[in-house]
């Protein structure tokens, strides 16, 4: 079993900064890719960033050039560095880590979410 620690949201005046962790413990074997969705009341969940182990990454195109994921493998931690931020970035946001055991189970796991919101 892993376990994912979210911290960082809070509220934030628009234009302002957050910043996101994600910290992974327990059984970890390999970790693939980690990642950040968020979740809307009334939407899909929406994939933010990703970041791969061999550290290629992915934007939804509306965080482009304003929200930036980053790992520290030593720590099992992933970041989301957040500036710039709208009112429409307002949401649940979730940690998720592919992880692989050393059977070649491949098995998602999530965090328990953040609320981030941005208003004036």
């Amino acid at each position: 079993q892993v376990q994912l620690v979210e911290s960082g949201g809070g509220l934030v005046q628009p234009g302002g900064s957050l910043r996101l962790s994600c910290a992974a413990s327990g059984s970890i074997f390999s970790i693939n890719a980690m990642g950040w969705y968020r979740v809307v009341p009334g939407k899909q969940r929406e994939l933010v960033a990703s970041i791969t182990s061999v550290d290629s990454v992915t934007y939804a195109d509306s965080v482009k050039g304003r929200f930036t994921i980053s790992k520290d493998n030593a720590k099992n931690t992933v970041y989301l560095q957040m500036n710039s931020l709208k009112p429409e970035d307002t949401a649940v946001y979730y940690c998720n880590v592919q992880h692989v055991s050393r059977w070649n189970l491949w098995r998602d796991y999530w965090g328990q979410g953040t609320q981030v919101t941005v208003s004036s």
